[in-house]
């Protein structure tokens, strides 16, 4: 009874709201006013703060080392544009069917995934998001192969706002669902199943001393983060109204890993601070250096990684160590 007292205690203290959190959205509120000619990469920042959401469930806080990620935004993608491709182009259904989609996607694979760790995971998720990718290289057909999907068309949001170029409607529509999303994720976490996962980060093997299945929870956390990563890849093909191979490929889960080893696993922060850093830093290095901008790239993380070892987010928390940064 003691014990069940204390995980509830802790779920209460963490699961409360800190004015840092506040601020931050609040932020990514007023960010629609303050940049009105900058929609277009804000929009993207979100998609893909959201795809790294995703990957911080499994990773931060499980411990599922994945190299294959990018398997489930690009399936969620691909679901999400040939929905509309083939007349029904309502962004909220349209949407939900390619978060189920890749659940489904994630749940079968979970099966494989709780059966292994560490290295071996890193080569099957990796083996995995190979296949998926020649696999829809393959049906060119279906997919567009390396000409990308063409013929995607979405409808009015809601009936009422159209996703033109200028990115109004697909950066609202974007930060809405990044929220929902967080705060699931964020509920997820503060909860007794959240406390179990990292259990089966830190010693997998004494879980079911305390009545915790590492195998159920693991599928379970696995098939949320792909159901997650299907709505990014969703939010992708929808507002950009185009899927291309690239959302299946290696480089999409490298750089999805990159921006969360820059902002810090394991704090659900840590992968939209490190998407929002990614992305400008991008943009900027690029600017400067259009062939050789992921040199500087390098450069910033291996800045981060020997002086800031646990994400930026991390040292933070080092300095002044708010509650937000460790949610």
């Amino acid at each position: 009874m003691t014990a069940q007292k204390d995980v509830a205690h802790h779920a209460m203290q963490h699961g409360r709201w800190h004015w840092g959190e506040i601020a931050f959205w609040t932020a990514a509120l007023l960010c629609a006013f303050i940049f009105p000619s900058r929609y277009l990469i804000m929009t993207e920042i979100l998609r893909l703060a959201l795809f790294a959401l995703s990957l911080d469930l499994i990773l931060g806080y499980a411990g599922i080392v994945s190299l294959g990620h990018a398997a489930y935004f690009g399936f969620g993608s691909y679901t999400a544009g040939l929905i509309a491709k083939w007349g029904w182009g309502e962004p909220l259904s349209g949407l939900l069917i390619a978060a189920a989609a890749a659940g489904v996607l994630g749940y079968v694979t979970s099966f494989i995934i709780a059966r292994f760790r560490h290295l071996a995971l890193i080569m099957i998720t990796l083996g995995f998001g190979l296949l998926l990718a020649e696999a829809a290289n393959s049906a060119s057909w279906l997919t567009g192969g390396a000409d990308g999907l063409q013929g995607v068309r979405m409808w009015r949001l809601l009936g009422i706002f159209p996703f033109d170029l200028y990115g109004y409607a697909a950066y609202s529509y974007a930060l809405a669902v990044l929220v929902l999303a967080f705060l699931l994720a964020r509920r997820l976490i503060n909860s007794p199943f959240g406390l179990a996962l990292r259990g089966i980060r830190e010693r997998a093997v004494r879980m079911p001393a305390i009545g915790a299945s590492s195998v159920a929870h693991i599928r379970m956390v696995y098939t949320i983060a792909a159901t997650m990563a299907g709505i990014a890849g969703g939010l992708l093909a929808q507002t950009t109204e185009t899927v291309s191979l690239e959302t299946l490929g290696f480089q999409r889960s490298a750089d999805v890993l990159v921006m969360l080893i820059l902002g810090g696993a394991g704090r659900l922060y840590g992968g939209i601070i490190g998407a929002i850093i990614y992305l400008i830093a991008r943009d900027q290095f690029s600017g400067i250096n259009p062939q050789y901008w992921y040199f500087w790239i390098g450069l910033l993380l291996i800045a981060v990684v020997m002086f800031l070892p646990n994400g930026i987010l991390g040292g933070l928390a080092r300095l002044v160590p708010p509650r937000w940064s460790r949610a």
